[in-house]
């Protein structure tokens, strides 16, 4: 594992995602060619992947602008605090990896097409795999705080964070 995080730490920051990005981009123009080839039940499981994936890329925008510490014209990345709190205590990357696999997978349940998939499937194991970057990236700024906060909440797997949160509130108030 260490030589795995040695390796993904040479790469170029952005290397990952940019490929991710083109996929991603490409799958996208060919759900417009491709769209509605799935099942009924597949096409809604693919719309509330889209939509929920919207919310995950939405919510970090406003949670780090409001209690990230951002300084005053900077972009909303650009935070000082390590925030744990609502979205960020369900998952780590909401907004990179968790948003970037949804919507792939989203696209690859509405379209139902083998080229979607093609283009989807490896998108997403780039972008999660990109994670390990950014996680490392962030114990470099946070420090020992983000080492606790990986051990409490979860990569990108939002409906595991959303159980831990609520066994862990569920025990917190002794019920």
């Amino acid at each position: 594992m260490e030589r795995f995080q040695k390796f993904m730490h040479s790469l170029h920051p952005y290397l990952l995602s940019s490929i991710a990005s083109v996929l991603t981009v490409a799958q996208i123009i060919l759900a417009f060619f491709f769209f509605g080839g799935s099942s009924d039940a597949l096409n809604l499981a693919g719309w509330i992947c889209l939509w929920i994936s919207g919310i995950f890329g939405i919510l970090p925008i406003i949670i780090f602008r409001s209690i990230g510490g951002v300084p005053k014209g900077k972009n909303y990345t650009q935070t000082t605090k390590l925030v744990d709190t609502g979205l960020y205590a369900v998952v780590r990357h909401p907004q990179v990896a968790t948003t970037w696999l949804l919507i792939s997978l989203g696209i690859i349940m509405v379209t139902g097409h083998w080229t979607s998939a093609a283009l989807g499937l490896p998108s997403m194991v780039l972008a999660y795999l990109d994670t390990y970057k950014l996680d490392q990236e962030l114990i470099e700024k946070f420090g020992d705080d983000y080492h606790r906060y990986i051990k409490r909440v979860p990569r990108i797997n939002f409906i595991l964070g959303i159980i831990r949160l609520v066994l862990h509130r569920f025990k917190r108030t002794g019920n």
